[in-house]
């Protein structure tokens, strides 16, 4: 459904009523096209301190971006914060971004690098999750459609880890991720990809496909290079073998909950998965006192209890590959909850868990990286069926005032499952314009 406010506020006389009234001012956000796959302007490169990690300026150097070491309008700002250790030393990063934050363009991007902070050093730590804090304030302040995040590398690292996330956030692709803290591993990144066909050579799994999130994340799969295989309900077969066809790819109608679902999966996938996408899910919402046990067990089975059962066979069955990747959906419902939906947030906080533990065991036991997204109010059939001011509320209730996009989710999980994103790994991103509500 359109958006007819943020097209209002599009126009001279809506941004003229909207400042009288003090009403949010969305700005459009500039998604990636093949006709504009970059950030239009350079990259303003500074550093807080002495930097602590090895390589920042040849990983820019690979942005796509100029890099340049001052600028009267970038179009992004990369502030090296790796080396702040003290409290004073956070003055540096207050002195370096301070006279150039109100140059940044229009749907720009400022990215902290930082370190993880230290148990062995409290100073050190109480100065690098202060960086949190400021990321996250600065990103509900900064405006104009732009975003902010901080980057962890592992202390005495090397940047060459952070390739893949600096090539995300510094594009169009993460145009509505922002307010995010993304800590990396000390892994080593997998080989360099055709940035315009990375996922070539690999097999890739969606569940949920038919319609929505699912079908995004299958185009821009397919988009990158990917072999898909579609999977939804046997009840969505028609929508779903529209969705493969169009994207060339395999309709595999299957209810996930089928006992032998994961038998059903390594069969499509003779020669294994290098993907693996958890994103069918269902709602049933009623509030607990309401709720009858059917509602719950359905949206737990679904949601959580598949996702489970089904990677544990499959990793078992080595039908992922070893350098693969699993990508699940999880929401911000999870995360900061919902009224009448104690089942869902249930389901998908349990996703957030299964992601923090499975990924370093499954790094270290298969190769295989896990991570998940947290959709926001995603403009999709669902959400336009919500009640007109829940939906504006929605939209509104978040720093870019408002609703994403599927293919927004869709290119967060294409970034996961990259070859040369195995430093991120055990993840949980929110795609929701740094919604006001959650951490």
């Amino acid at each position: 459904m359109a958006d007819r406010y943020l097209h209002l506020t599009g126009t001279a006389p809506g941004r003229l009523l909207t400042r009288r009234l003090g009403l949010p001012q969305p700005a459009p956000l500039r998604r990636w096209t093949l006709e504009t796959p970059h950030l239009e302007g350079p990259l303003l490169h500074l550093t807080a301190g002495a930097s602590a990690v090895t390589g920042v300026a040849e990983v820019l150097s690979r942005s796509g971006l100029p890099v340049v070491g001052d600028t009267d309008r970038p179009a992004a700002i990369v502030l090296d914060a790796t080396g702040v250790t003290t409290a004073a030393g956070l003055g540096d990063v207050h002195a370096a971004l301070h006279p150039v934050v109100r140059s940044l363009a229009p749907g720009g991007r400022i990215v902290v690098l930082g370190t993880v902070p230290s148990p062995d050093d409290h100073h050190q730590a109480a100065a690098q999750q202060a960086l949190e804090g400021f990321v996250r304030s600065l990103g509900k302040e900064i405006g104009r459609g732009s975003t902010v995040q901080l980057v962890r590398i592992p202390a005495g690292g090397a940047a060459q880890a952070a390739e893949s996330t600096l090539r995300f956030l510094l594009s169009p692709r993460s145009a509505y991720v922002s307010g995010q803290v993304i800590e990396l591993t000390t892994a080593a990144p997998g080989p360099a990809a055709d940035p315009a066909a990375p996922l070539t050579g690999r097999t890739a799994l969606v569940t949920g496909a038919a319609r929505g999130i699912g079908a995004a994340v299958s185009s821009v799969l397919a988009r990158d290079g990917a072999r898909v295989i579609a999977l939804d309900v046997p009840g969505s077969r028609e929508e779903l073998e529209r969705t493969a066809d169009r994207l060339g790819a395999t309709a595999l109608p299957l209810d996930i909950t089928a006992p032998d679902a994961a038998d059903r999966i390594a069969a499509a996938a003779p020669d294994g998965l290098g993907v693996l996408v958890h994103n069918a899910g269902i709602t049933r919402d009623r509030r607990l006192a309401n709720m009858p046990a059917d509602r719950w067990a359905s949206v737990i089975e679904v949601n959580l209890d598949s996702v489970l059962r089904t990677t544990d066979e499959l990793l078992k069955a080595g039908v992922i590959t070893r350098g693969g990747r699993i990508v699940a959906t999880a929401s911000i419902a999870g995360i900061a909850g919902n009224t009448g939906q104690t089942n869902y947030a249930a389901s998908k906080a349990g996703i957030i868990g299964l992601v923090r533990s499975l990924g370093p065991r499954a790094a270290a036991d298969h190769g295989v990286t896990v991570n998940a997204v947290a959709p926001g109010f995603i403009e999709t059939k669902m959400t336009a069926a919500v009640p007109l001011f829940i939906r504006e509320a929605g939209r509104r209730m978040n720093s870019l005032s408002q609703g994403g996009l599927p293919v927004d989710v869709a290119e967060a999980v294409a970034w996961f499952a990259q070859p040369d994103s195995t430093a991120v790994n055990g993840q949980v991103l929110r795609v929701c314009g740094q919604s006001l509500l959650g951490a």
